[in-house]
């Protein structure tokens, strides 16, 4: 960001596109599109697969593009059409891109094997990790088989966690069915209006704990859920005798 060149600004295109480098190569220099109110895709070109896009951007790739344009209009070359210049040629342009990226990741010293691709999968599990569905995360990156959208995703033990936590707080095997029983409103003396009475009081229960945030008293309706739930399986064996 602080070279602001035509190099770096292209692999911050990548980073936050997930486009694969021959794709950005191609890219039209009016691929940016206004599909709706304040609403902007970039119009990836036919690629590896054979297939084009759209994908949705957001206010910093669209300044990208706009510098990427204006890159381009101040170069000596005259317009072709494509977002960057390309003075000896498409494969020309590929290798500098490419070389770009070795001497800067040899600049911050980094020994690991690392390739333009890679922010594609970054691109991919970022997604994925904000909560982007696997179908979309496929049309986002151009892909025709799940598969192959699962290959980019990288899950972390801190992912793990999250969604592990994440069902521990909304456990669905405690929450009851949103409904009022018809012996509850006409209670009875009886076991199934008992089990009724103690499926509801977990519902509320429940309800309510979800509008609390983590903290003691959201630990104390855990514990009153978790007793309820083991009065009512006690009760239920009432009706076995």
């Amino acid at each position: 960001m602080r070279r602001d060149d035509r190099n770096s600004n292209a692999f911050l295109l990548l980073r936050h596109t997930g486009m694969r480098i021959g794709e950005c190569v191609d890219l039209s220099f009016d691929c940016l599109l206004l599909v709706g109110p304040d609403s902007w895709a970039i119009h990836v070109p036919l690629g590896k697969l054979k297939t084009e896009r759209l994908v949705p951007v957001d206010s910093f790739v669209c300044r990208l593009v706009d510098r990427l344009r204006l890159l381009r209009s101040q170069d000596p070359l005259p317009a072709d059409g494509f977002l960057l210049a390309r003075p000896s040629g498409r494969r020309a342009l590929l290798r500098k891109l490419r070389n770009f990226w070795r001497d800067t990741v040899a600049m911050l010293g980094i020994t690991k094997r690392l390739v333009p691709h890679q922010l594609r999968h970054s691109y991919g599990t970022e997604m994925i990790r904000a909560g982007v569905s696997l179908p979309a995360a496929m049309k986002l990156l151009g892909h025709l088989k799940p598969d192959m959208t699962m290959r980019y995703v990288e899950m972390c033990l801190l992912d793990l966690q999250r969604e592990f936590h994440l069902a521990r707080s909304q456990p669905r095997h405690r929450l009851p069915a949103a409904r009022l029983p018809a012996s509850i409103n006409s209670p009875q003396a009886n076991l199934a209006s008992l089990l009724d009475s103690l499926h509801l009081a977990e519902h509320v229960l429940e309800m309510f704990r979800r509008t609390l945030p983590q903290g003691p008293d959201r630990r104390l309706l855990d514990r009153l859920s978790n007793r309820l739930t083991k009065i009512a399986s006690e009760t239920r064996k009432l009706g076995r005798g």
